[in-house]
């Protein structure tokens, strides 16, 4: 068996994850005969443009997102997405969001929704939230818990957490804590390593992280497998 240690900016980490996902068989099945919803993300924003590709559909998407992390005294222009990515059975459909179309989904329907928190451990994951009402998560839980709604949460091992993501969640809303709070998502994680499994013959480990000049919260993943494998995994990787 041969190792290899790759690394992956944050970033790349993204496009890998999107790479992945619209290669499940699963997935591709959905955008053929079901609906897909694409909920705004950073990490979102990479896996609607390879659905979109998928299905043949203009992939550009501005401003996709609802809330991220900046470093302090940075400002984002123009605003927030006006819409979610829907897909129904191979079509674009424009000017929608998760609350126009959450309510109709169906259990042969999948929703992607990103995430702010990951226990690699126990596979949970957690988003932010600042909307006094839960914001874009109530959907999904009414979608999950109402009616079966499958649920992927595409993930960076950047943001991993130790605590259980519910030990995290009830310390975010005690009376006393100021800032966002931290909600449980229901649904499968899906990071870097399972990106890595379902692209390639490979099995991997979180090796060593961090990084300057741009590889902030980068990550080397050591992979075991055959060397020719390793060496596709290491070109494709150069190229995200």
């Amino acid at each position: 068996m041969n190792q290899m240690s790759v690394l992956l900016t944050p970033e790349q980490g993204k496009k890998l994850i999107a790479k992945a996902i619209a290669s499940l068989p699963e997935v591709e099945e959905a955008l053929k005969e079901a609906t897909i919803l694409v909920v705004a993300g950073t990490t979102n924003r990479y896996v609607a443009e390879e659905l979109l590709k998928k299905v043949r559909e203009d992939t550009g998407l501005e401003n996709f997102y609802r809330g991220v992390t900046l470093p302090r005294g940075v400002k984002l222009e123009g605003g927030t997405a006006k819409e979610d990515v829907v897909i129904e059975k191979g079509k674009r459909v424009r000017g929608k969001t998760i609350f126009d179309v959450a309510p109709s989904l169906k259990p042969a329907d999948i929703i992607f929704k990103g995430a702010n928190a990951v226990n690699l451990e126990m596979q949970q994951a957690a988003v932010l939230v600042g909307n006094p009402t839960v914001g874009t998560t109530l959907p999904i839980l009414e979608a999950v818990y109402g009616r079966r709604v499958r649920t992927i949460i595409p993930v960076g091992v950047e943001k991993r957490v130790e605590l259980p993501v519910d030990t995290l969640a009830a310390l975010s809303v005690d009376g006393e804590t100021a800032g966002p709070r931290l909600c449980p998502l229901p649904g499968e994680v899906f990071t870097e390593l399972e990106a890595i499994s379902a692209l390639y013959d490979l099995e991997a480990e979180i090796y060593a992280s961090g990084g300057v000049m741009g590889a902030e919260g980068a990550v080397y993943f050591l992979c075991s497998g055959e060397e020719e494998e390793l060496r596709r995994f290491a070109s494709d990787a150069a190229e995200l």
